[in-house]
């Protein structure tokens, strides 16, 4: 059988280039295998909420309510190791104007994300990588995009890696809604240097990359 690693994707900011919008925007990877630990707890928990009067479909860190987010961070930390989680952080008044037009800016940090953490599954022993993203986050211009994140892949990652990219809605993974919440705690600490639920995934968290650390200049 092959081994295979999971990558779910969740993005966190809008592409509001403007002071209006927000600081940053973080694309985050949450790659796992198979038996995939937490998903019995958070499916158990699901059922608690329906018992307890609250329509619950699935869990939506923005839109939990406090007590609900608190308790699915908890079962999120308490199954990290079998977690990695990667993210990749854009200083957005950093960004260039050519770079934020829409068939750019999502793909290629996208491949910037994903080529750092492809090739460390594979070192893991992946032989097969199956990428999951929420839905594309821009509704326009959706099969130019998924056009231009294949091809942004395709120059970025090593010839010959075995990987395929889905866009499935967060309602129909557990996978995506573990990596909504982790990409909120990591957005929340950039935009708001709020790290309480940061903290409670920390120990998961392999990589936070600045793509435009060293960058001096600021658009607007």
């Amino acid at each position: 059988m092959t081994r295979c690693a999971y990558l779910f994707l969740d993005e966190a900011g809008n592409f509001d280039f403007t002071s209006k919008g927000t600081r940053y925007f973080v694309l985050t990877s949450v790659s796992t295998r198979r038996p995939f630990a937490a998903y019995t707890a958070l499916d158990d928990y699901k059922h608690d909420c329906l018992e307890f009067g609250l329509d619950t479909e699935y869990f939506h860190c923005v839109d939990d309510n406090p007590r609900v987010r608190g308790r699915v961070f908890e079962l999120i930390a308490g199954h990290l190791d079998g977690l990695r989680i990667d993210s990749l952080i854009v200083e957005k008044p950093k960004t260039g104007p050519a770079l934020r037009e829409d068939r750019r800016f999502y793909p290629e940090m996208l491949g910037y994300l994903l080529k750092f953490v492809l090739p460390k599954e594979v070192e893991a022993g992946a032989e097969e990588v199956i990428v999951i993203t929420d839905t594309i986050p821009v509704q326009r211009k959706r099969q130019a995009i998924e056009k231009a994140i294949q091809q942004s892949l395709a120059k970025m990652l090593p010839a010959g890696m075995r990987y395929r990219i889905l866009h499935h809605a967060s309602r129909s993974h557990y996978g995506l809604q573990v990596a909504d919440y982790c990409c909120w705690a990591v957005f929340r600490k950039w935009q708001r240097g709020e790290t309480e639920h940061y903290d409670r995934i920390k120990p998961a968290i392999r990589s936070e990359f600045d793509i435009f650390r060293t960058g001096t200049r600021y658009y607007y």
